[in-house]
C-alpha cells in the first residue's frame, strides 16, 4: 500500500491522473472552477489569486505546487489569520468521532457500533475500532447504511466525512481506525463485498450518499482531494492494489458535484451577490421636433434584496446546484439547494 500523507500534492494528481485534477476544480453550478473566495494568497502571489478568480491548474502545480497546504501543516500565522477572517476553526478526530458515533446511535438504536471510545487517566481520549464485522439492527441492512445521506455544513477539509488525518494535528490514522461518516461506509461496504466490481458498485453508491459545502475554495479543493484518495486508501487495503484510472475519474467527478462551494448563509456563490443601479428620471423637456426627453437622471444603488431583508429566497447571487443519484432522469437530479429549506 502507497504510503499515506497529509499534504496531497496537486502536481502528483495531474501527473498520475491527468484528467482528476481538473475534475475537482469544477463549480457545476457555474461551469466555471471554484474561486480562491479569500484574499489571503494575494500578498504572496498577486494577480489571479484574488478573492473572486477561478483556481488554476497553473496556479497551483508545478512550481506553484505548495501554494495549497492543509491547515495542520500551514504556518502558524497563515492559521491565525484564517481564524480572525473567516473564523475558521477545524475540529480534532475524537471530537468528530464521539460527534459521529451519536449519528450512528440514532440509527442502529445501541452505542458503540464501530468503536468504542476511551478516556485516558489525563482526560484525553482516544477510541478502539470493534473487531467484529458490524451487525445491523432489524428491519435494517447495510445497503440501506450505505445509502443513507449524510451532510458535512462548512466542512473544511472534512473531518466528519473522512479521516486520513487528524485535521489540527496533521497525525496520519490508519484505514482500519478511521471514523468519518463516509469511512464508516466504506468498511460496511468492504465487510460484505468480495468482488471488485461489486465493491467500485456500492463505494459508489456511498459517495452518492454523502455531501458537503465549504466557503473557501483551497480548503474545497483539499475536501475533495482527501474523499478521492480516501477511495484509493480503502480500495487499496482491501484488495491489494490501487484502482484503476476510469474508476479514480468517476469517483472524482462524484465528489466534484456532491462537495460544492457555497456560503452556507445566503445558499449562493461566495461573493455573487451583488448591488443594482437604478435610474430614475427626474424631469423631461420637449426638444425642437416636440419629443420629449429627459432631463436628468438620478442613479440609485440598490443592495441585493436577499442581503438587505436578510431572506434566503431573494438574493440576487448564483443559488448553488446540487445532484440527488436517486433520480433516474438525470436532468431532474440537478436541483437549487435552496429548494430544499422547503423540505
Amino acid at each position: 500500500m502507497p504510503d499515506i500523507t497529509t499534504d496531497i500534492k496537486e502536481s502528483d494528481i495531474l501527473r498520475r491522473w491527468p484528467e482528476v485534477l481538473q475534475t475537482l476544480l469544477i463549480d457545476h453550478t457555474t461551469h466555471h472552477n471554484i474561486i480562491w473566495a479569500t484574499d489571503m494568497y494575494v500578498a504572496k502571489f498577486g494577480e489571479g489569486y484574488s478573492f473572486s478568480n477561478e483556481i488554476k491548474l497553473e496556479q497551483i502545480t508545478g512550481d506553484f505546487g505548495e501554494v495549497i497546504k492543509p491547515r495542520a501543516v500551514k504556518p502558524k500565522e497563515e492559521q491565525e489569520f484564517r481564524v480572525k477572517d473567516k473564523a475558521e476553526v477545524f475540529t480534532p478526530s475524537w471530537v468528530c468521532n464521539a460527534q459521529n458515533n451519536l449519528v450512528d446511535e440514532a440509527w442502529f438504536g445501541r452505542k458503540d457500533v464501530f468503536n468504542t471510545v476511551v478516556t485516558a487517566d489525563d482526560g484525553s481520549q482516544r477510541w478502539e475500532p470493534t473487531a467484529a464485522p458490524i451487525t445491523f439492527p432489524e428491519g435494517k441492512t447495510w445497503k440501506d447504511y450505505v445509502r443513507d445521506t449524510r451532510l458535512e455544513i462548512t466542512c473544511g477539509e472534512a473531518p466528519y466525512l473522512v479521516s486520513r488525518y487528524d485535521a489540527t494535528t496533521g497525525e496520519i490514522i490508519p484505514v482500519e481506525r478511521r471514523i468519518g461518516l463516509l469511512d464508516r461506509k466504506l468498511r460496511v461496504v468492504s465487510e460484505n463485498t468480495e468482488a471488485s466490481g461489486d465493491w467500485l458498485d456500492w463505494a459508489q453508491t456511498a459517495y452518492q450518499n454523502i455531501y458537503g459545502y465549504e466557503w473557501q475554495g483551497d480548503n474545497l479543493l483539499l475536501a475533495r482531494e482527501n474523499l478521492l484518495y480516501t477511495f484509493i486508501d480503502f480500495y487499496t487495503a482491501k484488495f491489494g492494489k490501487e484502482p484503476l484510472m476510469k474508476s479514480v475519474n468517476y469517483m472524482a467527478y462524484i465528489i466534484s458535484w456532491n462537495l460544492w462551494q457555497m456560503d452556507g448563509l445566503k445558499f449562493v456563490v461566495p461573493g455573487s451577490c451583488h448591488n443594482v443601479e437604478s435610474r430614475n428620471q427626474d424631469g423631461s423637456q420637449l426638444d425642437i421636433f416636440g419629443t420629449e426627453t429627459p432631463v436628468q437622471l438620478s442613479l440609485k444603488i440598490m443592495p441585493c434584496p436577499g442581503c438587505a431583508e436578510d431572506n434566503p429566497h431573494k438574493h440576487n447571487g448564483i443559488y448553488c446546484i446540487v445532484r440527488d443519484w436517486r433520480i433516474k432522469d438525470k436532468e431532474k437530479q440537478k436541483i437549487l439547494f435552496k429548494s430544499l429549506l422547503n423540505k
